[in-house]
């Protein structure tokens, strides 16, 4: 037996604007490892990277083979029309739903890498102020504009205070006092994404940060507490620096509060206990998790990258790039020398009572018979058969 690898064929990559370079040349690499062909299809939202895109992949790669499609929605829907092999989408959920829509109706096999609400569990056990360096880090890493940022923080109340405190030591840290002209802190990609955040800080208790300027599109780091679950905050994925906290007394609330909700894209969990870890490793369900650190995951080759119901469909990264893009052909490849065939012959009619006991025996079918079958017994069974065959059974 054999597993061949074969190129899909024709394949659409429907990049994001977050990080318009590296999410359209990643799974566009494992594209061209499978042997396929591309069509890119950069965000519109980044124009001058779609258009540095246009202008010089090009330059390295063989434009009648991988091309790139500039354009809007008019654009996007048109090439959804037409029928390609395979389609890998990075996005929102709700974009991700029209994706798919429109793969169905060629059977076109897709892959979803969308978002979500990933949350962060704080443990009592954990050090608050490494955590607090660490998640906080991840909230102003791209100002919070990552499909695996830390959305929500799930911790007790006794943690509650501790993290505040500790997360304004560390922005200031690494900010100082006037953030707002700190070349390292990022801007929101646009009004509209400006004014949906400014949104949902509308009627919260902010604790931390707050500050905004809709002329530089600047969100400060923001921490709002005593958080409901019908908040609006509570309700999308939030998708900038912005850190809702929501007090649980215990790992089961706060893994029932996350089970209760769509699977995310990545699961964050804080804590020095072993038990408590594997709690969540074997209570939860997500795209990926990471103990005691966020978004590093994303970065390691050697893990598959992807999500789970809502936050996505499919994998990729390293080696699972190449599986994503390839068709598993299998591939059974027999002699037709005639012992084989006399070996085998028990398998055409009649079937007589013998002969059932024989395919019954070669087939593992016999009750009570616990064993595994491996390619080195199956040639001296065969064998034995076919004795047993020739010398004792009339047909």
């Amino acid at each position: 037996v054999e597993i061949h690898s074969q190129p899909y064929g024709v394949v659409l990559i429907i990049g994001p604007w977050n990080y318009p370079f590296d999410l359209v040349i990643s799974p566009l690499i494992g594209a061209i490892a499978a042997g396929n062909c591309a069509v890119v299809k950069p965000s519109e939202i980044t124009p001058a990277c779609a258009k540095f895109l246009e202008d010089t992949l090009p330059n390295y790669i063989d434009s009648s083979c991988y091309v790139v499609y500039n354009g809007g929605v008019a654009e996007t829907t048109k090439l959804l029309e037409q029928k390609f092999d395979y389609i890998f989408y990075t996005g929102s959920t709700a974009v991700g739903k029209i994706i798919y829509k429109a793969a169905a109706k060629h059977l076109t096999p897709t892959t979803l890498e969308l978002g979500g609400k990933s949350p962060v569990y704080l443990d009592d056990s954990a050090d608050v102020e490494l955590a607090a360096a660490r998640i906080m880090w991840g909230k102003c890493w791209n100002s919070g504009q990552s499909c695996v940022e830390p959305d929500y923080l799930l911790c007790s109340e006794y943690m509650k205070d501790k993290f505040v405190k500790a997360a304004k030591k560390k922005i200031q840290e690494w900010y100082g006092e006037k953030m707002k002209q700190n070349a390292d802190f990022c801007r929101i990609i646009n009004e509209n994404h400006f004014k949906r955040l400014t949104k949902l800080l509308e009627g919260s208790t902010i604790v931390l940060g707050g500050h905004t300027d809709p002329a530089d599109l600047y969100i400060e780091p923001t921490i709002v507490a005593i958080v409901k679950t019908t908040d609006p905050i509570m309700e999308e994925e939030i998708f900038g620096p912005i850190l809702p906290i929501i007090t649980v007394e215990t790992p089961e609330a706060a893994i029932e509060f996350i089970n209760n909700r769509e699977k995310p894209l990545a699961l964050y969990v804080f804590s020095t206990s072993k038990i408590e870890q594997n709690k969540f490793l074997d209570g939860t369900y997500s795209g990926g998790i990471c103990i005691n650190d966020v978004l590093m995951h994303y970065s390691c080759s050697t893990l598959p990258f992807g999500g789970v119901g809502a936050s996505g469909i499919g994998t990729y990264h390293g080696v699972y790039s190449f599986d994503t893009f390839s068709h598993k052909r299998a591939a059974l490849i027999k002699s037709l020398d005639r012992f084989g065939e006399f070996t085998q012959s028990v398998r055409y009619p009649p079937y007589t009572e013998n002969k059932l006991k024989i395919i019954n025996l070669v087939t593992m079918n016999i009750p009570g018979m616990d064993f595994v079958m491996s390619n080195a017994t199956l040639p001296l069974l065969l064998v034995i058969f076919a004795l047993l065959y020739f010398m004792y059974f009339k047909f």
